[in-house]
């Protein structure tokens, strides 16, 4: 018997989308909500330069970074923390709020990583049910009790597309009791151009008890580099500061990310972009009766119910040809259905031809 023992942890691990196939050297990989266009060319460029010395720790505080973040979303420097992605500032959050059997509530189909790095801490994760895959104000109501610490939400919500507007956001935060802390993810803002939605940073900017979560990978193109960053009040970042890793985002990533923030062209071709192509996509897949959610950020998930193939076989299909769809049974626990995110332009046409040939037969 091994004498060294450690928890038994009831948790399954967080399965990425794939991002290989056997046989294929080359795949479209569509199963990851990565931008369509990469990075810009000013990170690619700041980060080929010769002055990197490797050698040398990183800034622990990522000073530029966060003065560069300030800058570009009007916001108070000393509120923000970079973590290595945004997940790291989750679990920071997750270490630092809750205790064992402390209650954390989730939409039921939200981003994994938030049920994760609450169980791992020993919390109880409380799901709340949703309505048509959206997150419902009144079932996350329903769910307090005198346990709940943290409700988390992100806005758009992964996997499923769909979002709370800023009328829904702001009753949430009043219906909240004051002590439970709203954690509201903006992972996909850049990408909303919808007239009810706000992000959480312009709504709470000033709210003691909310914490806004962004990140580097999706619209920035940096999701190799894991960057992301958060923001609260001063008190909850000062505590976090004291529990953060000493250098835990790296040289590059703080490089990359600060050149990433100044390309404002480069952010508005993204945007467009993304809302061309989805319109697109979604258009073309309504004629075989795939229907999805209503444009908002940069993936679509696809619903099968109505149309005369599965998800599972259109996966399938799709992987045999090199492409690869998420599947949103692993983790999501959802049915006949498959999230698709909006690739480059010929990735999203070589999609369609496929599609085509597959109902095609």
């Amino acid at each position: 018997m091994s004498i060294v023992r450690f928890k038994k942890l009831n948790i399954e691990a967080y399965k990425p989308g794939k991002s290989s196939i056997k046989k294929f050297r080359k795949i479209i990989k569509l199963s990851a909500n990565e931008s369509a266009l990469g990075m810009s060319s000013r990170v690619k460029k700041a980060i080929s330069s010769k002055g990197l010395n490797f050698f040398r720790y990183p800034d622990g505080k990522s000073k530029k970074l966060r003065s560069q973040i300030a800058k570009k979303f009007k916001c108070n420097k000393d509120r923000i923390i970079c973590g290595a992605g945004s997940d790291e500032v989750i679990q920071m959050l997750c270490q630092l709020f809750l205790k064992p059997r402390d209650e954390v509530i989730v939409p039921q189909f939200s981003f994994l990583m938030y049920r994760i790095y609450a169980k791992i801490v020993g919390a109880n994760v409380i799901y709340s049910r949703e309505t048509n895959f959206k997150v419902s104000v009144s079932e996350i109501i329903k769910k307090v009790s005198k346990k709940t610490k943290i409700v988390f939400l992100a806005n758009p919500n992964n996997p499923t597309g769909t979002y709370l507007t800023k009328f829904e956001l702001i009753e949430l935060r009043k219906k909240l009791r004051k002590n439970i802390l709203l954690v509201v993810d903006d992972a996909y803002a850049e990408y909303m151009k919808n007239t009810d939605y706000k992000s959480g940073l312009d709504l709470f900017r000033n709210k003691q008890n909310v914490f806004i979560l962004r990140t580097f990978s999706k619209i920035y193109g940096l999701s190799s580099l894991r960057v992301g960053w958060g923001y609260g009040s001063k008190k909850i970042i000062d505590a976090l500061n004291i529990i953060k890793p000493p250098f835990n985002v790296n040289e590059v990533a703080q490089k990359a990310a600060v050149e990433s923030l100044k390309d404002s062209k480069f952010i508005s071709r993204s945007i467009k972009h993304n809302i061309l192509y989805a319109k697109k996509l979604k258009n073309f897949l309504n004629k075989y009766d795939i229907s999805s959610n209503k444009v908002s950020a940069n993936f679509l998930l696809l619903n099968f119910t109505k149309c005369k193939f599965g998800a599972r076989y259109i996966y399938k299909k799709l992987k045999s040809k090199g492409i690869i769809l998420r599947s949103t049974e692993d983790g999501y626990k959802i049915r006949n259905m498959l999230r698709l995110t909006i690739g480059s332009k010929s990735e999203n046409f070589k999609f369609m031809k496929e599609v085509e040939i597959i109902f095609k037969k």
